[in-house]
């Protein structure tokens, strides 16, 4: 991007729905503070809800301001329900992002609600700054959603080269477009992990054995959202180790999850479901774990950090970019033996060294610097694109 940096009363809106993006974010806005912008924390979603742990609560607690709510989890879990929660999160954030009127807003991955304050960004016509563009995960909708994204969004802070490419094949102005790594790697560089000890009191468990721990998401590209859950579940049940389960994001079907995920521990002693893990608790967590378990893009973006096994079950992560400690291995019915078998292998084959392709912990820096660059600029010239090839201003 050309040009002299020439405005000083920068001002950018973000947004955070829930636990699965609160960790990526968080470490950019740490970032952002070294910068003479104004950041308005736009909280929303499951963050608002107790059935998902109210865990605006942390980010508060963590020293971060929250500049407005906009609640829109609804009561059920169906398919419906998912579609109408867009619809009320587009019109809660249009009031919000209408009263403040931001110059830029910034937005992350490639949650389903995400499309909302990206809608209403454009028809306020305020810049989209998108996080983690360019991914692949051919079995839920956040791969149609992160496309949408990208092509709603001027400007694309992406984890790696191979994600930059796809970005720009979809048309996307090379100037516009950021190799930074995952910022959720910004963590393991910049704080201290809970001891070991925190994790077993956290957790409920003892740590001795190592725990599998298992992140498991509703498949939200098949008819049945939670028929890879019904065999997954069916072999985690048969692992032989200590589980801790994670709650799913809340996706279409997510309570069948959160069922199946109960049912385990009520049979076994050394099982146990929790809520909500704190992004800290829960890197601590990977730390001291045997394996992950289940179709988490953690299991993909970030175990390969603490040098964690990884069995990616199912098609949720398929076509993703990962390091050589994922096994990936299907979901369908006559799978089950291979999922158990595959998780004793990695507990037997231990430890793994790799290089995480996601990046060395530095991306909240390199994003706050390339969004605080664009915010210098005119950010009506931002919002052009001709023809499908952006417009340098």
């Amino acid at each position: 991007m050309s040009g002299t940096i020439y405005r000083m009363d920068m001002h950018l809106a973000a947004v955070t729905t829930s636990r699965a993006d609160w960790g990526h974010l968080e470490p950019v806005l740490r970032a952002l503070k070294a910068h003479p912008i104004t950041v308005d924390l736009i909280v929303a979603g499951a963050h608002l809800d107790e059935r998902f742990g109210h865990t605006v609560d942390a980010i508060k607690a963590a020293g971060y301001p929250v500049a407005a709510h906009v609640p829109f989890v609804q009561a059920d879990d169906t398919d419906v329900a998912m579609g109408e929660a867009i619809g009320e999160a587009t019109i809660g954030f249009s009031r919000v992002l209408g009263e403040r009127r931001p110059d830029m807003v910034l937005l992350i991955a490639d949650r389903h609600e995400m499309l909302a304050p990206a809608a209403a960004a454009l028809a306020l016509r305020i810049p989209i700054a998108h996080i983690e563009g360019g991914e692949i995960s051919e079995g839920a909708i956040d791969q149609q959603v992160r496309d949408a994204l990208t092509k709603m969004a001027h400007l694309h802070l992406v984890p790696t080269q191979d994600a930059a490419d796809r970005v720009i094949a979809m048309g996307e102005a090379p100037w516009r477009v950021h190799v930074a790594g995952a910022p959720s790697l910004d963590h393991l560089r910049l704080d201290a992990l809970p001891s070991a000890a925190d994790v077993a009191s956290a957790v409920g468990l003892p740590l001795h054995p190592s725990p599998v721990v298992v992140a498991f998401h509703p498949t939200t590209m098949h008819r049945d959202t939670t028929d890879e859950a019904d065999v997954f579940f069916e072999a985690i049940a048969q692992v032989e180790a200590p589980l801790v389960f994670c709650f799913p994001n809340a996706d279409a079907g997510y309570s069948r999850i959160i069922e199946l995920a109960q049912g385990v521990c009520d049979r076994r002693h050394d099982a146990v479901l929790r809520v909500n893990l704190d992004h800290l608790m829960y890197w601590a967590l990977l730390r001291e774990a045997a394996v992950l378990a289940g179709n988490s893009s953690s299991g993909i973006m970030e175990a390969a950090s603490v040098d964690l096994p990884v069995v990616n079950g199912g098609r949720r992560q398929q076509g993703r970019t990962r390091a050589d400690n994922v096994i990936d291995v299907g979901a369908s019915p006559e799978n089950v033996s291979s999922i158990v078998d595959a998780v004793h292998a990695a507990i037997d084959g231990g430890a793994v060294d790799v290089v995480n392709p996601y990046g060395d912990g530095t991306a909240g820096a390199r994003i706050a610097q390339a969004v605080v660059h664009a915010l210098g600029h005119d950010c009506d010239a931002l919002l052009i694109k001709r023809c499908g090839v952006s417009v340098c201003p």
